[in-house]
């Protein structure tokens, strides 16, 4: 079985954001970036995979070259190879499309990728990569089981799980429960060093479409000020929720 891995490189979720250019940019001064944790349990669960089943497991990514640390800490976690698309990742679309011609170029059985990135949460690129490269896809997983030609995958929706049994060529998009917390795989010297000597293929990308464009970047609005109201003056409270909070 050969498997591929999809990775972002995100910023670390302690990072604190701030936007440059008139808040048309994100400001990277500073920011630690790190495997994007839904791609982490992705790859934890292909490492499973190579261990006991004895599958090939490269990676992909699509960014510069400042996105090389990051592929280098998944090869160093046990990845066979890697792939960087020399591009910047502008949407959902774009990316689906440049990984979508490494997957055709590259005979994967299983791609895994995260359900969704932890800095733009936009949640599309696991579906349309599925869609425009006509494979069967399971979202939200949590559990994957292959034997053979034949996969049996579970997935969270609403209110409960739900088990699906399906065939390769598959794409999943995966989340916690693929592999548990305690399962992720942290590099040691040995993965480090060996990470050194995999092979790392920069390849150019394919003419594509970009669809959406960033216009703006807004930061949350600050929190108010607390008003604390003692817990016997009920009263009071119900007057501030009506007519001061307007929630009620």
């Amino acid at each position: 079985m050969k498997i591929l891995v999809c990775i972002s490189n995100v910023p670390d979720t302690t990072s604190k954001i701030n936007f440059i250019d008139g808040d048309t940019k994100f400001d990277t001064n500073g920011v630690q970036f790190v495997i994007n944790p839904n791609d982490e349990f992705g790859l934890t669960r292909a490492m499973w995979f190579k261990e006991k089943q004895g599958a090939t497991v490269h990676v992909v990514s699509v960014g510069g070259p400042t996105i090389e640390p990051t592929i280098r800490k998944s090869l160093a976690i046990g990845a066979d190879e890697a792939i960087r698309i020399n591009a910047e990742p502008t949407d959902g679309f774009f990316v689906a499309q440049q990984l979508a011609e490494v997957v055709k170029n590259g005979d994967y059985n299983l791609i895994i990728a995260g359900r969704e990135s932890i800095d733009y949460n936009g949640g599309m690129v696991p579906g349309i990569l599925a869609s425009l490269l006509d494979m069967n896809f399971v979202n939200t997983c949590i559990s994957l089981e292959i034997d053979g030609e034949n996969a049996t995958a579970q997935r969270e929706i609403d209110g409960g799980k739900e088990t699906l049994t399906t065939s390769l060529p598959l794409v999943i998009g995966g989340q916690k429960g693929l592999v548990q917390e305690s399962d992720l795989k942290i590099p040691n010297m040995r993965g480090i060093m060996m990470a050194r000597q995999k092979k790392l293929t920069v390849v150019e990308p394919v003419d594509a479409l970009n669809t959406t464009q960033d216009t703006k970047f807004e930061k949350p609005a600050a929190k108010g000020a607390v008003k604390l109201i003692d817990a016997s003056n009920v009263d009071e409270l119900i007057s501030l929720l009506h007519n001061e909070a307007k929630v009620i």
